[in-house]
């Protein structure tokens, strides 16, 4: 007697994106990280944790000092030391693995706070010249351009620089004969050039150029050119579709955009391997969980370069990454294919995957 009629609504409620990322990330991620997935998923949706990339173009030789009694440390320093410790012991035993003759650029200088501990760093402040002390940016973004291993008078291209930290990371080492950095975004490249007028002195911008060509053909440009090539590709930025609505790549309206994400990564990787010079090196990275996103684009390059270019690539072992920055990082030990950096409460930086392809 008291039935009613359901009414329904003109439109349906909107989905919030966050909501649809973390739906999409509960059904893929969980098969993937398996039983790690509860604890990835909490670090994502918890405050990031930064490291502070030391400007070496400041006057701020206070700086360290100053990180250091509030008890961060510098974690490149730390990894560096062990790894001479390691080159010593080895060098006692006749047989060297190969990735262990590496170095890591001890120009670069990031200090993080240890472990469990969420302390913030104080906002970057201006030397007497008006370049900033440090830059204040996820401290996993570091790797990628440590496995580049940056040597003097390197050509290095970074393919999709904006909005800059990896740039100015590169520009720290002191070693780039020439750095071009490009991204396809107009805007995006609006902000690179602030963080280059902020930390990096007129003489040292006037060895980069800034660009913003589709990043897809840049071998048409300069190919085979480069003997280093950063292709920090667009992502599901899982970090941010997770935590923010604002430039949610998981929108009902950026669907479509989300479905090519793979394949505009995989031609961006493919422009980078072609952009280096035989014997050249390109590290691939994204900020995504995603096997999709990361270790298959890398599969399919390896196999388009071979088939398609007669291009040989040696994927470079970087497991000693993982030993080598443990006490920072969390990582994920099962990946197919180059090294990912998961979320973690007490160590709450990621994600991040690398993977680093020597053009023979």
């Amino acid at each position: 007697r008291h039935r009613h009629k359901e009414k329904w609504a003109a439109t349906a409620p909107r989905i919030p994106s966050t909501r649809l990322a973390l739906h999409h990330f509960d059904t893929s991620y969980s098969l993937h990280l398996g039983a790690l997935w509860p604890s990835v998923r909490a670090g994502l949706l918890c405050e990031q944790k930064y490291g502070a990339l030391l400007n070496n173009f400041a006057a701020a030789d206070h700086v360290p000092q100053e990180l250091e009694l509030l008890n961060a440390t510098d974690f490149i320093s730390e990894a560096s030391q062990k790894l001479q410790q390691w080159q010593q012991e080895m060098m006692t035993q006749a047989e060297m693995s190969p990735s262990l003759c590496a170095s890591i650029s001890s120009k670069i200088k990031c200090y993080t706070f240890p472990r469990g501990d969420i302390t913030r760093f104080r906002p970057a402040r201006p030397d007497s010249l008006g370049l900033l002390d440090y830059y204040l940016m996820d401290a996993a973004s570091l790797l990628p351009v440590l496995a580049l291993n940056v040597q003097p008078d390197d050509f290095v291209l970074d393919l999709c620089a904006a909005p800059g930290g990896k740039t100015l990371t590169l520009l720290q080492t002191g070693f780039c004969g020439h750095l071009a950095a490009n991204d396809v975004s107009v805007s995006r490249t609006k902000r690179l050039y602030q963080v280059l007028h902020s930390y990096v002195p007129k003489e040292v911008r006037d060895t980069v150029s800034v660009t913003s060509y589709d990043g897809r053909d840049w071998d048409q440009v300069k190919g085979g050119t480069f003997h280093k090539v950063l292709v920090d590709v667009p992502c599901t930025t899982d970090r941010h579709s997770a935590m923010e609505e604002d430039n949610n790549i998981f929108h009902k309206r950026r669907t479509k955009e989300r479905q090519m994400l793979p394949m505009l990564q995989l031609q961006l990787l493919m422009a980078g391997i072609l952009a280096a010079k035989p014997g050249g090196v390109v590290v691939y990275s994204t900020c995504s969980l995603s096997p999709l996103q990361n270790e298959c684009v890398v599969e399919r390059a390896l196999d388009i370069a071979e088939t398609e270019f007669n291009i040989s690539i040696h994927v470079e072992d970087l497991s000693h990454f993982r030993t080598l920055f443990q006490d920072t990082f969390s990582f994920f030990s099962a990946c197919r294919l180059g090294e990912l950096v998961l979320p973690h409460l007490t160590a709450n930086f990621g994600p991040m995957y690398f993977c680093k392809l020597c053009r023979m």
